[in-house]
């Protein structure tokens, strides 16, 4: 420990690199010194594997710390001992946070296995959530095998992730690669996401979200929604994707709302320069969600969907139907947009089709625009 910076490695705590040692206290005990420190503060996690249960790093800290990870963390081989909060890693009320590295090894498929039999199984935990955080950078990090959700950003301000892989097979249940709502100004960059839903799912609230070079797939593509579940409900506004490829993805681009009455919305989303790669459903939006049909009245939703900008997406679609706008018949989706579309199924033109929808089209669109 040197006396001129503030550094704090987990071994000093007592953590212990052989995957078996339970360290969640010695982690503990670093963030508390690394929080109480005057001087930005480096945690650094060694190479090796840390075994941690269930955590809560929780601000606010006197000053900026740097999480520096060259090691694994790694879940219980037991997942019902990560508990019932919903986390297992998880950082709450900080600001100025980088979390630069390393690897989350949540061992996911024990609780898959549980969900699949249907046996009073836990609620399942995200591997790692930033509740009312600002001024955090994620960089470089891995996850695999995430039991729920990988990376949670709720309530967030300003917040930057890049260089992130997020992994778990296809046919893992919500393991959503990266989840943002109730957020202001998220960034996604250069990162890779095969995962068994959706690769980025956004939430109500989310605003000015920023995504470029991203790789999707296997998952459920970019999906905003679902919204609209709850009667009150904020909206989804200024959203950006470009120069991303998706691959065998169940979708690429989605909007998903509930077919219920709600005060929630989408305005002002631009999606650009996607290259499909044999994706079921590239574009779509989908307003008649409505699981097991309960608690629909009338079957119409009430997320108002406009300003949507769909340019220069091409490639394969493994569906006929590549480009569906299914809106709802009570608020019908506004100015929505197609420029420079190029889907083709089976090396031949895909179709398209529009439900309760308004907009303009431009320049080569295959399918035929059916707006």
């Amino acid at each position: 420990m040197g006396s001129t910076r503030a550094d704090y490695n987990v071994l000093s705590y007592g953590a212990k690199p052989d995957g078996t040692t339970d360290s969640t206290k010695a982690f503990l005990k670093a963030w508390v010194a690394a929080c109480s420190s005057t001087r930005a503060a480096t945690i650094y996690v060694p190479k090796g594997r840390f075994l941690l249960k269930a955590v809560e790093f929780r601000g606010p800290c006197k000053s900026r710390i740097i999480v520096r990870v060259d090691g694994t963390l790694v879940a219980p081989s037991n997942y019902r001992e990560l508990g019932n909060s919903g986390y297992w890693i998880l950082f709450i009320k900080v600001n100025n946070i980088m979390y630069l590295g390393g690897s989350l090894d949540a061992r996911g498929a024990g609780f898959w296995a549980c969900r699949k039999s249907g046996n009073n199984c836990p609620p399942g935990a995200r591997s790692i959530t930033f509740n009312w955080a600002n001024d955090i950078l994620i960089n470089g990090l891995t996850s695999i095998n995430s039991q729920m959700a990988h990376l949670v950003i709720n309530s967030c301000n300003n917040v930057l992730v890049k260089n992130v892989k997020m992994i778990a097979p296809d046919h893992s249940p919500n393991t959503d690669g990266i989840h943002v709502q109730g957020s202001v100004g998220v960034t996604i960059m250069g990162s890779t996401l095969q995962t068994g839903d959706d690769c980025v799912s956004i939430g109500p609230g989310t605003k000015n979200l920023f995504m470029t070079n991203i790789k999707c797939g296997p998952g459920h593509g970019i999906s905003i929604g679902s919204l609209g579940r709850e009667q009150n409900e904020d909206g989804v506004q200024n959203v950006t994707l470009t120069n991303s490829i998706f691959s065998g993805s169940d979708n690429g681009v989605r909007i998903k709302s509930w077919a219920r009455p709600t005060t929630s919305f989408v305005r002002n989303v631009l999606f650009q320069n996607l290259v499909m790669k044999n994706v079921e459903n590239p574009i779509i939006i989908d307003q008649n969600y409505c699981p097991h049909s309960q608690g629909c009245p009338n079957q119409s939703s009430g997320v108002k969907i406009s300003g949507v900008i769909y340019k220069n997406i091409r490639g394969t679609s493994a569906t006929q139907n590549a480009v569906i706008f299914d809106c709802s018949t009570s608020n019908p989706c506004r100015w929505i947009r197609l420029q420079d579309i190029s889907l083709m199924y089976m090396n031949k033109p895909a179709s398209s089709s529009c439900n309760n929808i308004g907009g303009t089209s431009a320049g080569v669109l295959v399918p035929k625009s059916c707006l």
